[in-house]
């Protein structure tokens, strides 16, 4: 299936991409470059609706708000250009920024820093209080993550250490626990594991940065197809429209499209007939 091109705004970093089901519109990141994008598939309308600092990852409150998780720390909550501070830094990450998050079944947000400066990434959670916990240390850069459809278990990428992993997923706690790995990326592959979701039958897509493709896995972690892009730098996945039968991929490179590829920088959409899950809404109070 030939992937289309949707909109291509250059994105350097493109990321994230999170369909908002009470807006019916996909939002998605350019992280290097502080932006935030809208698209409303019924009507093609598309626009930038946020330049400002850097965000590594965002979630949708159960409100429609958006809660952006910027750098050092910093997560704000988002709504039609007003901002509200929900944690203003986190002790050590001054020299970082997020990188990935996601909301759990009980509105608690997962949310992963990456390496840079000598310093570790880190894997925190920030539970509906406003509180936050680091949970994992020592990791390269985390990055996508998932849960099984009985949400028993939960998925977490680091890309350069090259793996997937599970874990069991307590959903009353929030807690993880028995980190195993799902998939290696072998050496002899070109890029690492990026972005991921899992669709309604409980295989993992994983967009690969530096690979040009995204591959759907089984839940054994068995490759079951791949798909070919006009871009270096896949970043990551997401199923959308009112019938979450829309794929959408975001990529980046768009600041060197002749060494990144025609398409780096665009985001993409595939139809395959294959249906998503709804993510779920983050409960941050404040």
């Amino acid at each position: 299936m030939e992937p289309e091109i949707i909109i291509n705004y250059d994105c350097e970093i493109g990321e994230n991409p999170l369909w908002h089901p009470l807006e019916k519109k996909l939002y998605w990141l350019d992280i290097a470059k502080g932006r935030i994008f809208w698209f409303e598939p019924s009507t093609g309308k598309h626009a930038m609706c946020y330049e400002d600092i850097p965000v590594g990852g965002f979630t949708i409150q159960q409100d429609g708000a958006l809660l952006l998780f910027r750098t050092k720390g910093e997560v704000v909550k988002w709504h039609n250009g007003n901002i509200t501070t929900i944690i203003k830094n986190i002790p050590g990450e001054e020299e970082l920024r997020f990188n990935d998050v996601i909301a759990d079944p009980n509105g608690r947000v997962f949310c992963g820093t990456y390496s840079e400066a000598g310093k570790q990434g880190r894997l925190y959670r920030l539970d509906t209080d406003g509180s936050i916990t680091k949970i994992l240390d020592s990791l390269g850069c985390s990055n996508g993550m998932g849960f099984t459809p009985d949400r028993k278990q939960m998925y977490h990428t680091d890309t350069r250490a090259n793996n997937i992993y599970i874990f069991d997923y307590n959903r009353a706690t929030g807690h993880i626990s028995n980190q195993r790995i799902f998939l290696k990326v072998p050496p002899t592959e070109h890029g690492g594991p990026d972005g991921m979701t899992v669709d309604s039958k409980g295989y993992v897509w994983s967009a690969r940065w530096g690979g040009w493709v995204l591959v759907r896995y089984t839940p054994h972690g068995v490759e079951e197809s791949r798909i070919h892009f006009p871009a270096f730098a896949v970043s990551s996945v997401t199923f959308g429209g009112d019938d979450l039968m829309d794929i959408y991929v975001t990529s980046a490179g768009g600041n060197d499209k002749k060494a990144n590829g025609s398409g780096a920088g665009a985001l993409f959409r595939i139809r395959l007939g294959i249906k998503g899950v709804p993510e779920f809404f983050s409960r941050i109070q404040l």
